[in-house]
């Protein structure tokens, strides 16, 4: 087994002691955050069972579709501009970053022109931290219900970046407090609108966020190690 192989089977056993302690006791999909490492190392994790990967940027992204094609699920997570929809709506599986009307109407209009319905996570700014995107904890229903009507959009969950702390007891009441507002949208019923995902948890605090709820995890540094640039 390759070093990346063995750092994912590490990690994927992190994964499912921390869901023997998650209050939902969901299955927690694994996204390789891929960013800055290049598509050999990629075919590795490939290799080893990483069937989602994560990137920030779309120039990236855009290439290691091109070079990988269909062999892995992609996922646009970082902040993405409303100019650049265009070139992966198409191809993701997932934006995890809608945090903003300009790029969910940037997002109906391409997706009505090809017809396609695109997956979204709505970003919360959870640690309310004016270094990241992401919507405010109390701007996220009234955002959400102001684009209800984009009929080619399909909000998926949620997703947040927890602030860089090494205050346990701090990360948990911020991700139990993503947790309560996922239940929350999820018992309003909105049409089209499916509390599936909440992606919290990076190499950092995956642990804990999947105690506390977390059913999606994005993991990079722990997998591929230090980013090359």
């Amino acid at each position: 087994m390759s070093e990346i192989g063995e750092r994912i089977s590490r990690v994927k056993e992190e994964i499912e002691e921390a869901r023997s302690h998650s209050i939902t006791g969901e299955p927690v999909e694994l996204i390789a955050v891929t960013k800055t490492h290049d598509v050999k190392t990629i075919r590795e994790a490939i290799v080893a069972g990483a069937t989602d990967i994560g990137e920030n940027k779309v120039q990236e992204l855009r290439g290691k579709i091109e070079e990988i094609g269909p062999e892995v699920r992609y996922h646009m997570i970082g902040n993405l501009q409303s100019n650049k929809v265009k070139y992966i709506y198409q191809d993701v599986v997932l934006i995890h970053s809608l945090d903003r009307k300009s790029l969910a109407k940037e997002i109906e209009k391409r997706a009505q022109q090809t017809n396609d319905i695109v997956r979204c996570l709505l970003e919360v700014n959870i640690g309310r931290e004016s270094s990241k995107g992401g919507l405010l904890f109390e701007e996220v229903l009234p955002f959400l219900e102001s684009i209800l009507d984009y009929s080619h959009i399909k909000i998926d969950g949620l997703m947040t970046v927890a602030p860089a702390v090494d205050d346990e007891n701090y990360l948990r009441a911020l991700f139990r407090k993503m947790f309560a507002l996922k239940e929350d949208i999820a018992l309003r019923n909105y049409k089209d609108v499916d509390m599936k995902y909440l992606s919290m948890g990076m190499s950092n605090d995956f642990p804990i966020a999947i105690e506390e709820g977390a059913n999606m995890v994005r993991i990079g540094s722990r997998i591929f190690g230090a980013r090359t640039y």
